[in-house]
């Protein structure tokens, strides 16, 4: 399997934060168009306090600038030192599911005990997926 099939889950994560951001935009037109905040609160983000149907997709998208990263790297790590197995690949796949199924919660319902499973899930497969690829760099 070629390393650089990784880079299929790199950017199915990133076009899911294309989209977070897209939902983004769009809430945030939507509350200054209804009423619920003034245009002039996102020039420096201060005064009166953001709608929260704005707030949540804000918030989402500024996490997926948190742990994915790991994730990045992790697929850059494993495209590098030449690991892209069938498991460390699948790994990828189940951490991109685990995120869009992470950014439906919030987006949606926003149930907290579905997110924090989300989350959860995510953070397993991205244990898993640093674990699989040191575990493979130390064997060479």
């Amino acid at each position: 399997m070629p390393v650089l099939s990784l880079i299929y889950p790199m950017a199915a994560m990133a076009l899911l934060t294309v989209f977070v951001l897209v939902r983004l935009f769009r809430s945030r037109i939507a509350a200054v168009r209804a009423g619920q905040t003034d245009a002039r609160y996102f020039r420096l983000y201060q005064g009166e306090e953001e709608p929260e149907t704005t707030r949540k997709v804000s918030r989402h998208f500024s996490n997926l600038f948190e742990a994915p990263t790991l994730f990045y790297a992790a697929c850059l790590a494993g495209m590098v030192a030449g690991i892209a197995g069938p498991v460390f690949l699948a790994l990828a796949w189940g951490y991109v599911a685990a995120r869009a199924l992470r950014a439906a919660i919030p987006l949606g319902g926003n149930r907290l005990r579905k997110r924090i499973a989300a989350s959860f899930a995510g953070w397993i497969v991205l244990a898993a997926m640093w674990v699989s690829l040191v575990i493979a760099v130390a064997r060479r």
